[in-house]
């Protein structure tokens, strides 16, 4: 038998043995992005009444990210981050303002995968610039333009825009599982960015943005109403206390204005309208699409005898407030509810089964932690950090801090215009430095005090570990600026 046939014997032999002639050395790799899900938004999160028995079986079989956080806790920014591997300020998609151009330009991580012989997908929301076409990187793409919308969407699909009948996560389901279907003979990564939990938009004559979101919230047909006699309790920040407005004047501020006599005249009285229990159920409601979606996910990677050799990732572009500290439909400010992403990873070639990460994880660093576990070389464009070493049985934390940051700009809510800041994140403390007003920074031990109804700033305890933090973040601006 010459040489040549021993190789073609063994190179079938793998196929037979394994499902998939690339399973022994390269993961498949899906990507899950969840729109606006906070923190606790899923059953094994702490939900009261969600049901979610297929993301909870992601943290069950796999690694929950205890203190992973948004770069930038707002939907364009924070999705560069977590495909470029890059801070805002340096891959400047900066806010919600449409750069179509700029983001066919982003030095995207699946175009490295691509490059090594990945097979690649891109479904559901992209919302970097509102032209729907494919970005580099990509050998399948589907999309919408902007938000899109819930029922029947207008996608972009096989070259060309066209409305498809049917329940908008239904129809990314349909996508992603026809590509694992097609692709499981070779690794393949798939990016699935479901526009939910993300409420519809609606245009106000004027050319701005109804933010009343209220009914907005749409879940499918068969879930509507499941959870109408259900209630979440509130956390002990919700409102907008005296203690709130004596330590958080620049949020103070902020909420005035927008009670304001102008926003009033806009877009209607806002502040005081609460995230009500209706919105929270039909949220749940749509979550649970997005569940029945990844348990199809779940079926066919091992009808396909590829489960094992997957590597799953959840996480979400924010969060997002019930109320607390006042705030309502919103989820950009430096706060815990909207920074604090949820962060689950199952590969069980990897990563133990219900394993509880607490070492500090940023957006930024999925892009190298995915090359990382795919055997990629990581370019040096990535300001991330690859989280592989902490996902191994005993690993030790990669990161001692993590910046958030964000751009302050008026569409379509010209109450967080100069609301710019930056904050670091270390040890048990958090410091945020408004970057438009001096003296009116805020400090909080969240050790102590889980829900930053004291700030510390002024107190003389503290002054040690305020300069520590000041000069962390100092360290930290440079390095994102890339200097």
């Amino acid at each position: 038998m010459n040489y040549m046939v021993c190789r073609l014997y063994v190179f079938i032999a793998a196929i037979v043995f394994t499902g998939s002639a690339w399973s022994a050395s390269a993961p498949n790799i899906i990507m899950i992005v969840v729109d606006d899900m906070r923190i606790d938004e899923y059953g094994a999160g702490g939900h009261p009444y969600l049901s979610t028995p297929n993301i909870d079986r992601i943290a069950r079989e796999g690694a929950t990210f205890s203190r992973a956080y948004h770069a930038t806790p707002l939907c364009s920014p924070n999705r560069a981050s977590i495909l470029t591997g890059q801070y805002s300020s340096r891959h400047g998609i900066l806010d919600n303002t449409s750069r179509s151009y700029a983001s066919h330009k982003l030095e995207l991580f699946p175009q490295q995968l691509q490059k090594s012989g990945y097979k690649t997908a891109h479904v559901g929301k992209w919302h970097m610039g509102n032209d729907a076409s494919p970005r580099p990187g990509y050998d399948y793409w589907v999309s919408f333009q902007g938000q899109g919308r819930s029922k029947n969407p207008i996608l972009y699909e096989n070259g060309k825009l066209g409305e498809v009948k049917g329940y908008i996560t239904d129809i990314f389901t349909d996508r992603a599982v026809s590509f694992i279907r097609r692709e499981s003979q070779s690794p393949f990564f798939l990016y699935i960015g479901h526009k939910a939990v993300h409420p519809d938009s609606r245009q106000l004559d004027d050319g701005n943005v109804d933010i009343n979101y209220g009914s907005r919230f749409i879940p499918a047909d068969r879930h509507k109403g499941s959870y109408d006699k259900k209630f979440v309790e509130r956390r002990p920040n919700h409102g907008f206390s005296r203690e709130d407005s004596k330590g958080k004047p620049v949020l103070s501020r902020a909420l005035e204005f927008k009670n304001s006599a102008e926003i009033q005249r806009r877009f209607g009285k806002l502040i005081g309208d609460d995230v009500s229990e209706s919105s929270i159920r039909r949220r749940a409601e749509m979550i649970r699409s997005v569940d029945e979606g990844l348990g199809r996910i779940f079926e066919t990677l091992e009808q396909r005898n590829i489960l094992e050799n997957t590597l799953v990732v959840l996480t979400t572009d924010n969060g997002y407030f019930y109320g607390e500290h006042g705030l309502t439909v919103e989820r950009r400010l430096p706060y815990e509810e909207a920074i604090r992403a949820p962060l689950l990873m199952r590969y069980p070639k990897l990563i133990p089964s219900g394993v509880t990460i607490d070492g500090f994880a940023s957006s930024v660093d999925l892009a190298p932690t995915v090359l990382d576990i795919a055997g990629v070389e990581i370019p040096r464009s990535v300001q991330g950090v690859s989280l592989k070493p902490q996902l191994k049985p005993g690993g030790n934390s990669v990161r001692d801090r993590v910046l958030v940051e964000y751009h302050g700009h008026e569409n379509p809510m010209p109450w967080t215009a100069k609301l710019d800041y930056r904050a670091v994140l270390k040890g048990n403390y958090k410091y945020i430095k408004w970057l438009r007003y001096d003296g009116e920074a805020e400090l909080y031990d969240l050790s102590a005090d889980p829900y930053e109804q004291h700030n510390l700033i002024a107190d003389k305890p503290s002054q040690a570990v305020l300069a520590d933090l000041k000069h962390e973040l100092d360290q930290l601006v440079l390095k994102s600026m890339g200097m």
